[in-house]
């Protein structure tokens, strides 16, 4: 699109505002249906046609253009905002799509040179529709990836039970990501509390296979290299014969039963055999 082209461009959206602009703004009202209000919409419609025109003015030829770098920021900020407020994808374009509405009125008057111009504004508003969908998109998975983070670390506490000793309960899978999240977390854990012990309780663990099994030595290395002895515990009779039938060995690491078994060891081996004694006859 040649820049003489792209002023003749601005020119008729800037001669048809009027038009365009109320056409293109009670298509979206009526779409998203009180999703936003119509001062919310005219103002973000007179943002993005501002952007267009200014872009077009500046010799803009593509979406790509430097021209148009205003316009795709004020886009990716919107579909940003749209993807936080869960708004569908199909709500958040329409509010470029809308755009054609005017235009179509423009090109139904039977005005050959300017249908030719309304063709090439048509396929801008498509480019411009495409990338907001794009940056939806992209800003949504941040949002999910955001979110998987969170709920990665509120499902991998690490308890201080006593002095000296804590734990970090697992439950559901225990994969490489979730493996990471709960070394950094208990390896952080003995540091900021000092900890000589550390219990790694899998009772929630629905079952152990060879992967988890070396998911849990990573951790017990990582805890001892931190000067801390680690025990598991929570192996149920069922997860014990998996682990012998798959030949798993787990070394000098110690295990229990339960936690409760765990902790009372983890404050023998702490020297606290009186509090032991009291936490095992509770």
């Amino acid at each position: 699109m040649p820049a003489a082209d792209a002023a003749r461009l601005a020119a008729i959206l800037q001669d048809r505002r009027g038009e365009i602009g109320a056409a293109w703004l009670d298509r979206v009202v009526t779409e998203l249906q009180g999703r936003i209000t119509r001062a919310e919409a005219e103002r973000e419609q007179t943002e993005i046609f501002d952007a267009l025109v200014g872009g077009l003015l500046a010799g803009g030829e593509r979406l790509d253009a430097p021209s148009f770098d205003s316009l795709r920021s004020l886009l990716s900020d919107l579909s940003a905002t749209r993807a936080r407020l869960g708004f569908t994808p199909r709500e958040t374009a329409v509010g470029v799509f809308a755009l054609k509405e005017g235009l179509y009125d423009i090109a139904g008057r039977g005005d050959t040179e300017r249908v030719d111009d309304v063709a090439a504004l048509l396929r801008l508003v498509d480019d411009l529709g495409l990338f907001t969908f794009e940056s939806f998109a992209a800003a949504r998975e941040g949002i999910i990836s955001e979110q998987a983070e969170q709920l990665l670390e509120l499902s991998t506490p690490v308890v201080k039970l006593w002095e000296g000793v804590v734990a970090v309960p697992l439950v559901g899978t225990l994969d490489s990501a979730r493996t990471q999240v709960v070394m950094e977390k208990l390896l952080q854990t003995l540091v900021e509390t000092g900890s000589e012990h550390a219990i790694i309780d899998i009772t929630g663990v629905p079952a152990v296979d060879t992967q988890v099994a070396q998911h849990l030595l990573k951790t017990v290395v990582a805890a001892r290299l931190m000067g801390a002895e680690c025990t598991i515990s929570g192996i149920r009779p069922q997860i014990a014969q998996t682990i012998v039938a798959l030949g798993i060995e787990f070394g000098d690491i110690r295990t229990k039963a339960t936690l409760a078994d765990a902790l009372v060891a983890a404050l023998r081996a702490n020297g606290s055999a009186r509090t032991a004694a009291a936490v095992a006859g509770a």
